[in-house]
């Protein structure tokens, strides 16, 4: 399975676990649109938290890495990668790259 489907899958993992504890209507779509935080983001700040560290949880078991997904670049990034799932998933390709994990 190449890298990309093997975050999606590692991320979608993570949507799964946290729709189980959310409301029917804050749920988050598994789709790359699926709006995550910010504007248009349904997510409280405490589901965000856990939906972030379901996602590294994920991702380090399936890469056998140690990243942290939530540091200090993130306040300088232009775009948030914690908009959509998509790009949160390019974000995970990136660090996992920087990682050489991929």
């Amino acid at each position: 399975m190449a890298g990309d489907e093997r975050i999606s899958k590692a991320v979608y993992a993570a949507v799964d676990e946290l729709n189980e504890q959310l409301p029917k209507g804050v749920q988050i779509e598994k789709s790359l649109e699926a709006p995550l935080y910010g504007s248009a983001g349904k997510l409280e700040s405490l589901d965000f938290v856990t939906l972030i560290m379901e996602v590294e949880e994920k991702i380090n078991a399936e890469f056998g890495t140690d990243i942290t997904i939530a540091d200090d670049n993130l306040l300088s990034k232009e775009k948030s990668p914690f908009s959509t799932l998509g790009t949160l998933n390019e974000y995970l390709h990136e660090l996992l790259t920087k990682e050489g994990a991929l």
